[in-house]
Formats: structure tokens, C-alpha cells, sequence
């Protein structure tokens, strides 16, 4: 064989052997798009997305759009040749698998952490809402969540009501920590509890949850990694709306709607409309005191709102130097902090007084 035909041959073979590590080696990444964008003043799936029942609401006009990104699943595993396709398109990003499953966590697990985490959003967007408008909402401190192999497992329940800690009334979910810690480990603490049962009979008859017959419950305390007495149980607070609010919206999980939510809440509690008809998406997690909190994948989230027509995106403020990088041409960028802050950009917007609107910049 010729010097020619072997190199020919060489290169050849080497070329082949790229297309295979291209098709078939597989890399630890996940690849970010942008996902479907919801108008929460309109319809998803043939119904309304906001419905309000024991309290007069007004119809709307123009957009509040939450937006998504589609991620990998857990179970995948990426080709080379795909991590590289995403890489230099315009409308996809890379990044590790472990940024968004870490510690292994499997695709039943990320489903079950985001299907938990947009209900807990949804009851921050109704709680912000509400209170901007001046609208009381009663709150209690509850069980959150139970620790496994815990000393409250099979004694207390997610949901039970927590009125007090060895007699000492409980107003807030700190005062549970506190109240523990001050005992030693092994020691006994005695919580007056509502179960969870006759607190959502409760609820369900109108009547206040934290109100209804208490029971007491002796637990021993064990010792934390940093020593201090505990008894496995998460504290958190849960709420009882004075009118029914209701989100339905499938598909989508994670935190990130909360701002959208309730700025349509308050829009359909509201007779004038907060856009003034013009079309407005958005992200960002809301707390019930209306603090707006950054999201992931906002870069894919202001693609997916300006290919869906928006004009302006409310976007955290923390996300704003990454957006700004990559803003869609037509979409301008309103920098937000709280849910006050919204509410003035939608004023300026709708009044088309739009020159002193807190637009992102990049670093």
C-alpha cells in the first residue's frame, strides 16, 4: 500500500471513530430550552388557569405570562454530539447534570421536589396577593414535613397544627425550634397538636383549623450533628383564604410561576386592568410578604416569551445581569425586587409612561 492510500486510509478511520465518540459516548450534561408560556389572565387546557369563587372578580385584558424552561430528564444521558448541537445553538444551553438532579436524585424524586415546590408557590402567590390588596388571610404553624426514623414518625403528621411546646403558646414556626433546642437530648417536650384530620374537617366546614380540639403528644428528644435536641420535624406555616382561589395548571412544576400568579391574582381582584391590554410575561418566586426571589434558566424564559409576543419581562433581580446578555430583540427587561415593584412597572406600562421603567443591565 502506498504512502497515500494509508493516509487516506488513517484519516479515514480516524474520522469514523469521531462520528461514533460523536453518536455514542454519552456526558454528564443537561440541556436547557425554552418551554411552553402560559397567559394566567386566560385559558390552559380549555379552563381557566385563575378562577376565584366567594368574591367578586373582574374580567381582563392583555397578558400575564408565566414562563418555563424544558429541562433533560434525569434519566438521560446526553451524547457528545448532542451536548455540542446545544452548545452552539442559539435556543438551547449546557450545563451540568448535577446543577439540576444532584446526589443522584432520580426522575420520580425531581418530579416529586417540583410538584411540591409549585404548591408552595401557588399558596405564596394567593398569600401575596391578598395582602397587597389589604385582604386579611389567617395563618398557623404546622407540621411541614416529618424526618424519617425521626422521633415524631408515626406520632406526628404533616399538616397536624402546632399550638404550643411544653405549654408555651406557638405564633410562629422559629418559636418551634426554639422551644426544642432549649431541652436537652433525651429529654422529653410535650406538643399540643391539632391533627391534621380535624384540622382540614375544619377547614373544609369554614371554621378556623387551629380552633378545633387539640390532643398532646410526648416526644424524646435526640441529638443533631451540632448536639442540639431535636425531634425530626420540620415547622411552617400554612394559611386559610377567606374566599376560594384556584390555579390549575398541569405539567409544570418548581417555584418559579410565583410571580406571575399573583400579579394575575390581584389583576382579576382588581377592576382596572393591570396592563392596560398590553402583553407582559415574567418569572421569579414570590414569598407571602412579596419578596421576588431569582429562577434558573432565565436566558431560555425570555426566548420563549418573546417568541411568544410579549413586550415587557419582569424579571428578578438577581437574574438581571445574565438576561441582559442575551436579550431577545423587542423585549425589554423590567428589573424587580418585591411585588410593589411590579405593581409600578405595570402602572407605567399601562399609562405608556415607560422612560423611567428599572430596566437590566449587564455587568
Amino acid at each position: 500500500m502506498s504512502r497515500r492510500h494509508a493516509t487516506i486510509l488513517a484519516s479515514t478511520l480516524l474520522l469514523i471513530a469521531m462520528l461514533c465518540a460523536v453518536a455514542l459516548v454519552r456526558v454528564p450534561y443537561s440541556e436547557l430550552s425554552p418551554g411552553p408560556t402560559v397567559n394566567t389572565l386566560g385559558e390552559y387546557g380549555g379552563e381557566p388557569v385563575l378562577s376565584i369563587d366567594g368574591r367578586e372578580s373582574y374580567d381582563t385584558a392583555g397578558n400575564l405570562n408565566m414562563t418555563t424552561v424544558r429541562v433533560t430528564g434525569a434519566d438521560y444521558e446526553m451524547t457528545l454530539g448532542e451536548a455540542l448541537y446545544s452548545w452552539i445553538s442559539d435556543d438551547a444551553a449546557v450545563v451540568p447534570h448535577e446543577s439540576l438532579y444532584p446526589d443522584g436524585t432520580t426522575a420520580e424524586e425531581a418530579e416529586q421536589e417540583n410538584a411540591e415546590e409549585f404548591s408552595r408557590s401557588q399558596e405564596s402567590a394567593k398569600v401575596a396577593a391578598l395582602r397587597e390588596l389589604g385582604i386579611p388571610v389567617a395563618e398557623r404553624t404546622v407540621v411541614k414535613a416529618v424526618v424519617k426514623d425521626g422521633p415524631a414518625e408515626g406520632t406526628l403528621r404533616a399538616g397536624d397544627v402546632i399550638k404550643a411546646v411544653d405549654g408555651s403558646p406557638v405564633t410562629e414556626p422559629s418559636e418551634v425550634a426554639e422551644l426544642v433546642t432549649a431541652h436537652e437530648p433525651g429529654e422529653d417536650v410535650v406538643f399540643t397538636v391539632v391533627p391534621v384530620k380535624a384540622a382540614t374537617a375544619a377547614e373544609e366546614a369554614g371554621e378556623d383549623p387551629a380552633a378545633a380540639e387539640t390532643r398532646e403528644v410526648t416526644l424524646t428528644t435526640t441529638a443533631a450533628e451540632d448536639d442540639r435536641a431535636i425531634v425530626g420535624i420540620q415547622a411552617g406555616t400554612a394559611h386559610t383564604f377567606p374566599f376560594e382561589i384556584d390555579i390549575r395548571l398541569a405539567d409544570v412544576g418548581g417555584p418559579s410561576a410565583g410571580l406571575m400568579f399573583a400579579l394575575g391574582i390581584t389583576d382579576k381582584l382588581t377592576e382596572e386592568d393591570l396592563t392596560g391590554g398590553t402583553f407582559v410575561a415574567g418569572t421569579g418566586t414570590i414569598t407571602p410578604d412579596g419578596e421576588v426571589g431569582p429562577i434558573g434558566g432565565v436566558t431560555m424564559k425570555t426566548l420563549a416569551a418573546r417568541a411568544a409576543g410579549a413586550r415587557y419581562f419582569l424579571t428578578p433581580e438577581a437574574n438581571c445581569p445574565t438576561a441582559a446578555k442575551a436579550r431577545p430583540d423587542g423585549l425589554t427587561l423590567v428589573e424587580v425586587a418585591t411585588m410593589d415593584d411590579a405593581l409600578a412597572a405595570l402602572e407605567d406600562i399601562r399609562a405608556d409612561d415607560t422612560e423611567s421603567l428599572p430596566v437590566c443591565a449587564a455587568n
